[in-house]
């Protein structure tokens, strides 16, 4: 009965979110006609914003890219510092120094632009950053980027989209009219932080993993690691090798044995001055927490005039993971989980570029409403969270050929998504050595893999 209820509070909340955003987009007219001459505002110059340069540039359409930073390369980018930048701006890097790319190379190349032969399987934040640089440079991105100007607001004025960004050194403001939005900031940015009870009791330190940035001011400790998603597992993997005991508080199945002096733990109950009390009933001293649980969907720059719902676990209502149903010259980049995300962001941006051009016509509204409401159904019907209405999982592949059928773009080889799901069965089976394996594609469906004789092993131990 719990199962049932809880099914019909999701659809409900999700017919709920259609018309309350509907209601506001009645006077809209969702069909994009094509624009000669259309100018388009690209914000960030992560990899979404720069992917979506080299195809526009390439198009010969106008555009510009705001980044609020003085770099390209986004969450790539390693900062020692936390909290705020030199200008007072969030800072939005979540790259810690240890680590590696949890995808292997051929799942995190852009189009035509190879990772260099010489790197290992799985490269480091440093070559990763490197080759975002050197992508920038090769098609002579960044001469079209306005670097450190932020934006403000985001309004759909008369059938126009009107954009407010800063100079955040001069502090001066601007207002330019776009025919296309392409929203490339990411969603890595935002802490998802638990809020539990006593946190304001605990003498030691608690931190989000987007401020986690090296090991060693937790050797010798006693640390508690809250959460056990792909950076969760890294970091309590990264902090064990000093700590002195490390707990982590999960209830995720997988298959890695960690060292002795790692302990799991479920959820935390509340804190007091000197630990953690457990919702066993079992207590453990410690000196540091690290929350692992997660990013919120964040963009207050986007008024309601975008016609979107967004909360901290989605946005909605996305046409295939990325163009706003009701105010479709807006693009979402990246809203997708579980998949290749370089590849999925370099797909999404030759999509939106043909839409652009005008290679191709969107389908109505209530058509792209429909393809948008059966994911939301399958997602309630297997009583999950909402957050996953963006992922793609095991429909990943089916997704880039959906994206080839209607655009006419090149379509993302089957062998990526094949790549990935054998990768990822690699690293549920052993994060200590799933990095061990090198990934080498032979055409458009089959890969080899083989030991990578690059690795830089974890554990010191060979296969």
């Amino acid at each position: 009965m719990a199962y049932v209820s809880r099914f019909f509070r999701l659809r409900k909340c999700v017919r709920t979110i259609l018309k309350r955003v509907n209601m506001s987009n009645q006077a809209c007219s969702p069909k994009v006609t094509h624009i000669s001459d259309p100018r388009v505002c690209v914000i960030g110059a992560g990899i979404a914003g720069l992917a979506s340069a080299r195809y526009l540039k390439e198009e010969g359409i106008k555009f510009v890219v705001l980044e609020s930073t003085r770099y390209v390369g986004g969450t790539w980018r390693y900062d020692s510092r936390v909290g705020y930048d030199e200008n007072g701006l969030p800072l939005h890097t979540s790259m810690y120094m240890n680590l590696r790319t949890n995808l292997p190379k051929p799942t995190m190349e852009l189009k035509d632009f190879p990772l260099p032969d010489d790197l290992p399987a799985f490269p480091s934040w440093r070559d990763y950053y490197k080759y975002i640089k050197d992508y920038a440079k090769h098609f002579d991105l960044e001469r079209v980027i306005k670097f450190l100007h932020n934006v403000t607001l985001v309004s759909r004025v008369n059938d126009i989209w009107k954009v407010k960004y800063q100079n955040v050194v001069t502090g001066e403001e601007f207002e330019d009219e776009f025919d296309f939005v392409i929203v490339g900031a990411g969603h890595f940015s935002k802490p998802n932080m638990p809020n539990i009870p006593g946190e304001e009791k605990f003498s030691g330190s608690i931190i989000h993993s987007h401020d986690y940035r090296e090991p060693f001011p937790y050797e010798g400790r006693r640390v508690l690691v809250i959460g056990a998603g792909p950076s969760g597992m890294e970091i309590v993997i990264d902090v064990a090798n000093g700590a002195k005991t490390l707990f982590h508080s999960h209830h995720s199945e997988f298959s890695t044995v960690l060292p002795k002096h790692c302990i799991s733990k479920p959820d935390v109950q509340e804190f007091n001055e000197t630990g953690a009390i457990f919702k066993d009933g079992s207590y453990e001293d410690l000196d540091d927490v690290i929350y692992c649980t997660g990013f919120q969907y964040y963009y207050p720059y986007l008024d309601k005039s975008c016609g979107l719902n967004i909360t901290p676990q989605s946005v909605t209502p996305l046409y295939r993971y990325m163009v706003n149903i009701y105010q479709p010259t807006l693009f979402m980049m990246g809203f997708v989980v579980k998949a290749c995300q370089v590849v999925t962001l370099d797909a999404q941006a030759r999509y939106a570029t043909a839409l652009i051009k005008g290679n191709f016509t969107l389908p109505s509204t209530e058509v792209m409403l429909e393809e948008w409401q059966k994911r939301a159904d399958i997602v309630i019907s297997r009583g999950r969270p909402f957050s996953e209405i963006h992922f793609l999982a095991e429909t990943e592949d089916e997704y880039y050929a959906d994206l080839t059928k209607e655009s006419g773009i090149d379509r993302v080889p089957p062998v990526m998504f094949k790549i990935r799901s054998l990768s990822i069965e690699a690293m549920e089976d052993n994060l200590y050595t799933y990095r061990n394996y090198a990934y080498t594609v032979i055409d458009d469906e089959n890969f080899v893999r083989t030991l990578d004789d690059k690795i830089v092993n974890n554990n010191g131990n060979n296969l």
